[in-house]
C-alpha cells in the first residue's frame, strides 16, 4: 500500500505519558506534603492514581463524565484510597498537574529519529482525545510540533476516538483519503480499531506486548520498527 498521510496519537505513543506524569506528580506530591498526610510512599500513590486515571479517561471517552470531572476527580478518588477525603486538596493538585505535566518532555525511544524520517515522505498529523490546551503545550515543549501539519483534538472536532466521526472529521480537515492514510497509536480500541472501522490502515504501538486477537495491518513494540514498515 502506498500511503501519503500518517495520523499519530500523542499520549502513550510519542509523548511518554507515564514517565512525564511521574515526574510531575513527584514534584506535586512533595509540594503538598502528601506523605505527611497518610500516604505511605510515592509508589503506592502512583499505583492507585494510574488505575483510577485510566478508568476515568475511559469514562470521558464514552461521554460518561465531563472534562472538569476527569481533571479533579481522579485525584480526589486517589486521595480517598488513603482516607484523605479533601476535594479542595484534590482541586489544587489537579490545577498543579495541568500546569506542570505538559512541560515535561520525555518522548518514547527513537521518536525524533522516526519523525524526522517520516516527515520527508508523508504528511503527518495528530489525532488525540487529550485536552486542546495541553496537547499543544506538550508538542511545543517536546520540540516536535513542527513535524505535524494539523493537531486534531476531540474538543476541536466534537468527537472522541474511537467514534468514526472523529476520523471522518480528521480526514476532511487534512484533505486526506482514507485509502492512502494510516493511523498509529497505542490504544487498541480508540486508535487502532477506531481507524479500522472507517477503513483506514493501522499500526498498533504495543510496547508492553499486550495480548489480543484482532487482525491488524501492522503491530510494533518500538517506534523504530516504523522505518521498516513505512
Amino acid at each position: 500500500m502506498q500511503y501519503d498521510t500518517i495520523f499519530f496519537d500523542l499520549d502513550h505513543t510519542l509523548w511518554d505519558f507515564e514517565t512525564n506524569s511521574k515526574e510531575a506528580l513527584f514534584e506535586i506530591s512533595s509540594k503538598h506534603q502528601l506523605f505527611d498526610k497518610g500516604i505511605p510512599s510515592f509508589e503506592h500513590f502512583l499505583l492507585e492514581y494510574f488505575a483510577i486515571n485510566e478508568k476515568l479517561w475511559e469514562d470521558y471517552r464514552k461521554n460518561i463524565i465531563s472534562k472538569e470531572t476527569l481533571r479533579y476527580d481522579r485525584f480526589h478518588q486517589a486521595l480517598k484510597k488513603f482516607n484523605i477525603d479533601d476535594f479542595e486538596l484534590a482541586t489544587s493538585i489537579g490545577n498543579d498537574y495541568v500546569k506542570s505535566a505538559p512541560y515535561k518532555t520525555n518522548l518514547f525511544p527513537h521518536a525524533l529519529e522516526v519523525l524526522e524520517y517520516l516527515k520527508e515522505k508523508y504528511s503527518l498529523h495528530i489525532i488525540t482525545n487529550g485536552f486542546e490546551e495541553t496537547q499543544h503545550l506538550k508538542l511545543r515543549n517536546s520540540k516536535i510540533d513542527h513535524y505535524f501539519d494539523h493537531v486534531i483534538t476531540s474538543e476541536r472536532s466534537g468527537f472522541k476516538k474511537p467514534d468514526e466521526r472523529m476520523f471522518h472529521f480528521s480526514l476532511r480537515h487534512t484533505n486526506a483519503n482514507v485509502e492512502t492514510s494510516i493511523m498509529i497509536g497505542d490504544s487498541l480500541e480508540a486508535d487502532v480499531l477506531g481507524a479500522k472501522n472507517v477503513g483506514m490502515h493501522q499500526v498498533y504501538f504495543n510496547p508492553l506486548e499486550k495480548e489480543h486477537s484482532e487482525d491488524l495491518t501492522h503491530e510494533v513494540k518500538g517506534l523504530k520498527e516504523l522505518i521498516g514498515i513505512l
